[in-house]
């Protein structure tokens, strides 16, 4: 079953960038600001048409959007803004390396945004990141992972995947889920190696059909046998694979749900997930993230946050 992502943000029409941009300044000129005109503009365009706003915003009034609108914002809503305003990719390449930079390394967020792309959009990342950072991510991130995990990481990072356009090979998905079997379940202790290699190369379609031909030839899900012959890190990167195979939507809604799981809530995840997803597939996440909890996003949000902040976000889940 082919996955159907359905954004919650779309281009605007009609779109008119002076006008908007007229509006925003006069949303920060004088005393106060008008945080909802700022809501209701940005969360309602294309990141493109954010682009196109911004240029014009420039050349009307000489000044930086982004620069503005930090000097009139704070706290989680102005990370959202801010959020709205960058280039996608180089959104997350700032996401990547704040996860790596200062004492410890946030593996999660490395899995979250590595393990889930294409390898069309895996070259992008690599290409901006050591755009923006002097530093080629292959390089910054071995420094900071190790074992195993590092070893799935630069696989991915280093683009070995096959291309979406790949075609599927039965015969082969029947020899790797094989591979895999030998590697795991049919011996004492584990052959990580086998696993990063199949798990790293194979295109997400290719995934889908070994996974189908590990169950029939072992009995048991591939998510079962990850969870018997992998721990910590690398059995998180596993994961993501899998769940990203079968349904990127169910990951994103079951990271959305332990970010507001339990005592305090991860911004950082929620902001990530909501701004980035907004124009891919945030409806079918919404979707999936009801089937799953029983709850709406949309209510978990508002019972998670507050204010402006809050406001920005259920904005952007309004759906096209």
């Amino acid at each position: 079953m082919d996955y159907k992502p359905v954004p919650t943000v779309v281009p605007h029409k009609p779109f008119d960038a002076v006008a908007d941009s007229q509006e925003l300044r006069g949303a920060m000129r004088g005393l106060g600001t008008d945080e909802q005109q700022i809501i209701d503009i940005l969360t309602s365009r294309s990141n493109a048409q954010r682009q196109s706003i911004s240029a014009a915003y420039a050349a009307e009034f000489e000044r930086d959007l982004v620069d503005d609108l930090k000097d009139e914002l704070g706290g989680k809503f102005e990370d959202v803004i801010v959020a709205l305003m960058r280039l996608p990719v180089e959104y997350l390449c700032k996401q990547l390396h704040e996860a790596m930079a200062g004492m410890g390394t946030e593996e999660s967020t490395l899995v979250e945004i590595l393990c889930t792309k294409s390898n069309e959009e895996m070259q992008q990342i690599v290409v901006t990141y050591e755009d923006l950072f002097g530093r080629p991510l292959a390089e910054q991130m071995c420094s900071e992972t190790s074992g195993f995990f590092r070893r799935l990481l630069t696989l991915i990072v280093t683009g070995v995947r096959d291309n979406m356009d790949t075609p599927v090979d039965a015969a082969q998905a029947k020899d790797q889920a094989a591979q895999l079997y030998a590697a795991g379940e049919a011996k004492l202790g584990t052959d990580e190696e086998v696993f990063n290699r199949i798990m790293a190369h194979a295109s997400f379609r290719q995934l889908r059909l070994v996974f189908d031909e590990y169950k029939e030839l072992s009995g048991q899900t591939i998510e079962q046998a990850i969870k018997h012959e992998m721990s910590d890190e690398l059995h998180e990167a596993m994961m993501a694979i899998v769940e990203c195979v079968q349904s990127p939507a169910a990951f994103f809604a079951n990271r959305l749900y332990k970010a507001m799981d339990g005592a305090g809530t991860d911004d950082g995840t929620l902001i990530r997930i909501i701004v980035s997803r907004s124009e891919i597939d945030l409806e079918t996440i919404k979707q999936e993230f009801e089937r799953i909890y029983n709850r709406t996003l949309h209510s978990a949000i508002e019972s998670e946050t507050s204010g402006d902040y809050k406001r920005a976000l259920t904005a952007l889940l309004r759906g096209a």
